[in-house]
């Protein structure tokens, strides 16, 4: 089969963002698919190109490259005008390329738009992946305030979904969401991953340094404040010999660094995006991760990519959703779930496991095994084949 893939934030390993389909797009083609991805200039990703539809194979995948920037930095507006911008352009792939099938990964959910021309013009089967709950997302959060965007928002968000053949989401929470929602669709779930061949715990190091590690985005939802007062505690309490070491971009990083300068926080460590490849060895340094996500509801259902990573690294997981994730940890026990509001809690998850030696070597252990047993891109990307071959 020829699976046609409309992703605007393609990245590969080399660049600093999730490579969930550049690593399962891997995988089908040495399955013996082959493998067709539209998608932009993310300035996260590693693809560059000077001139607008430039094509060319990237380990057997036919990577079309439009010349149309995304950032996190940008404005609103900005955004949903590049989001649409490469929804029109991608309307020419939809109904030229050759494909058996056409991939839509959302968000942004405006991806949506060329796959259902696809679907409707030439009857090709449309697969959805929803990355996270959009619109919902947005109104809770307050980014979209105004009725009638998102009046119209909850219309596109409907109209994909039940035009869709399949919906794939990447967390139970998500999928839970969707089937309450709308009760006639197809669902299934398919996780985020991290290549066990790439993100390998490093078992030589036998002490850990003295620190927890953010990476990612540096804006609202991903609750950086958090991250400030936590290492502005540890200061206050006498523990600077624990630093926490944020890597990322975003929105909010001018912000961090004003605050590291203006609360004299030494123990806060604030570090440019890295490509992934450089990433794994911070991730084997740590004692500890931490996703701290804001305190909305639909957040928890988030899957994100920094879980998967840390977990294959054999890095116990601190986060703050109370959703699937939370108990997954507990389950799990590879980790510790503290509130989204309360940095007390986060500095105590801290200290625990990096002054509970024992404790944090037992999740250690365990945040391997669950990600082996069950996030490892072979595993994930095999249900994604099941789901093509039922449309063969």
């Amino acid at each position: 089969m020829t699976i046609l893939i409309f992703h605007q934030y393609f990245s590969t390993n080399k660049g600093s963002y999730g490579t969930r389909l550049y690593e399962f797009a891997n995988y089908w083609v040495q399955k013996g698919f082959k493998v067709k991805v539209v998608t932009s200039l993310y300035y996260k990703s590693d693809l560059r190109q000077n001139k607008l539809g430039n094509r060319f194979e990237m380990d057997g995948i036919d990577l079309i490259v439009l010349n149309i920037p995304v950032s996190n930095k940008h404005n609103l507006f900005k955004r949903i005008y590049h989001f649409f911008l490469y929804s029109i352009f991608s309307i020419r792939h939809a109904l030229r390329e050759d494909c058996d099938l056409v991939l839509a990964s959302s968000g942004p959910i405006s991806t949506g738009i060329p796959a259902l021309i696809a679907k409707k013009i030439r009857k090709k089967p449309f697969v959805f992946e929803v990355r996270d709950l959009w619109p919902g997302v947005v109104e809770e959060i307050g980014v979209i305030r105004n009725k009638l965007i998102l009046n119209f928002a909850y219309w596109f968000e409907k109209y994909c979904y039940s035009n869709a053949d399949e919906i794939v989401a990447l967390s139970p929470g998500m999928e839970n969401d969707i089937k309450v929602r709308f009760k006639n669709v197809k669902t299934n779930c398919v996780y985020n991953t991290a290549n066990p061949d790439i993100f390998k715990a490093n078992d030589s190091i036998v002490n850990p340094e003295k620190n927890v590690i953010y990476t990612g985005n540096i804006g609202l939802v991903n609750n950086t404040l958090l991250l400030i007062k936590a290492a502005h505690l540890l200061k206050k309490q006498g523990r600077t010999d624990i630093s926490i070491v944020i890597i990322g971009d975003g929105q909010l990083r001018d912000l961090v660094q004003d605050l590291k300068q203006k609360l004299n926080l030494s123990n806060l460590i604030l570090i440019n995006s890295v490509p992934k490849e450089e990433l794994i060895e911070y991730l084997q340094n740590a004692t500890a991760s931490v996703i701290p996500l804001m305190d909305k509801e639909i957040l928890n259902t988030s899957s994100p990519n920094k879980l998967y990573e840390s977990l294959m690294t054999g890095v116990p997981v601190i986060q703050t959703t109370s959703g699937w994730i939370k108990d997954m940890l507990e389950e799990n026990k590879c980790g510790i779930s503290v509130s989204p509001t309360n940095e007390i809690e986060l500095v105590n998850a801290i200290l625990k496991l990096i002054d509970d030696k024992e404790a944090r070597d037992i999740m250690s252990k365990n945040a391997r095994k669950v990600a082996l047993d069950n996030y490892n891109t072979k595993k994930q990307a095999s249900i994604y084949i099941d789901i093509f071959n039922s449309y063969k």
